[in-house]
C-alpha cells in the first residue's frame, strides 16, 4: 500500500486524501467514523477530507440515516486524477507562454544596453576581497604575479588554496621585508617557495597587486583618509592595463633579493644593532 499511497500523492492528493481513499477501497462503503479510524486521520478533519475526495470523482456519499462512504473505481479515479494534472499542466504552459512573451520584449532591449565599466570590481569587505581572490586563484591558466603587502586579506600562512596554485601554475611574489618581523608569516613564505613559487623581497612595495594570465587586474590602496587598516580592491579585466601592471613588476623583481639573501641581510642588521 505505501507504493500505492505515494503514486496518489504523485498524481495531486494530500496524504490525508490518499489514506481516505485507499482506507474505501477496503470495502463496500464505510461511515465517516470507521475511515477515520481505519486510515489513522483526525475525526475533526475526516469530514473534510471525504467532502474533498468526493468533488474530485473519487469517492461517493450515500445517503441514509448514517451517510456512508464509497470509492470510485480505481480505474475511474487515476483516470480523472491524470485528467486532473494535464488540465494543470496546459494552464502551466500557457501561463509560461504568455511570460515568455511578456519577458522577452524587454530581455532584448536589456541586451542593448551595457555599462561602459562593467569589467570594474570594487571591493571593500574583507570577506568577500578574499572570497574574489579564492575564484580568481582556482581560475588560473598559466601565471600569476603578486605585490604581497600588508594588511593581509588572508596571510601566506592561512592561504591553503595558494599552496595548490603555485604547484600547478607558474606563480612569482614580491614580498615586502616586514614579513620576516613575524616568523609565523616568513614560515608561510618559505611553504610557498618550498612548493614552487618563485618569491623575491623589496623594502617597501607601493600597492597591493595581483596579475593573473596576463589579464585580469587585482589591486589595492589604503584608504588615506579612514587610515591603514581601511582596504579598497578593485579587480580589472583589461590585457593591456595587465600589461602595463607587468612592466612595473619586473622593475621590482629585478631590484628584488632571495629569500635566503633577506633573511641573512636581517640576521646581520639586527646582529650588529644588538
Amino acid at each position: 500500500m505505501d507504493r500505492a499511497l505515494a503514486s496518489l500523492l504523485s498524481l495531486g492528493l494530500t496524504s490525508y486524501e490518499a489514506r481516505a481513499y485507499v482506507a474505501l477501497t477496503g470495502r463496500d462503503s464505510f461511515t465517516a467514523a470507521q475511515v477515520a479510524r481505519l486510515a489513522g486521520l483526525p475525526r475533526q478533519r475526516i469530514y473534510d477530507v471525504l467532502s474533498s475526495l468526493v468533488q474530485k470523482g473519487l469517492a461517493v456519499a450515500r445517503p441514509g440515516s448514517v451517510v456512508k462512504y464509497a470509492a470510485t473505481d480505481p480505474a475511474l479515479a487515476i483516470d480523472r486524477l491524470v485528467a486532473i494534472r494535464r488540465q494543470e499542466l496546459a494552464e502551466l504552459e500557457s501561463g509560461a507562454a504568455r511570460t515568455i512573451d511578456l519577458l522577452s520584449a524587454s530581455y532584448a532591449a536589456g541586451r542593448e544596453q551595457t555599462d561602459p565599466l562593467e569589467y570594474i570590481e570594487v571591493l571593500r569587505d574583507r570577506g568577500a576581497i578574499t572570497a574574489r581572490f579564492d575564484e580568481l586563484q582556482a581560475n588560473i591558466k598559466r601565471e600569476i604575479l603578486i605585490f604581497t603587502k600588508p594588511p593581509y586579506a588572508k596571510p601566506p600562512q592561512e592561504n591553503l588554496e595558494g599552496l595548490d596554485v603555485v604547484r600547478e601554475n607558474k606563480a612569482r611574489s614580491i614580498y615586502e621585508l616586514s614579513v620576516f618581523d613575524d616568523p609565523a608569516i616568513a614560515e608561510g613564505v618559505r611553504q610557498f617557495i618550498a612548493q614552487g613559487e618563485q618569491a623575491r623581497f623589496v623594502q617597501e612595495l607601493p600597492l597591493k597587486l595581483v596579475i593573473i594570465d596576463e589579464t585580469i587586474v587585482m589591486f589595492g590602496m589604503q584608504d588615506p583618509v579612514a587610515g591603514s587598516e581601511e582596504l579598497t580592491m578593485m579587480v580589472v579585466e583589461h590585457p593591456s592595463l595587465a600589461t602595463v601592471l607587468k612592466t612595473a613588476f619586473e622593475s621590482y623583481w629585478a631590484q628584488g633579493i632571495t629569500f635566503e639573501e633577506a633573511r641573512g641581510e636581517l640576521t646581520v642588521a639586527r646582529s650588529a644593532q644588538a
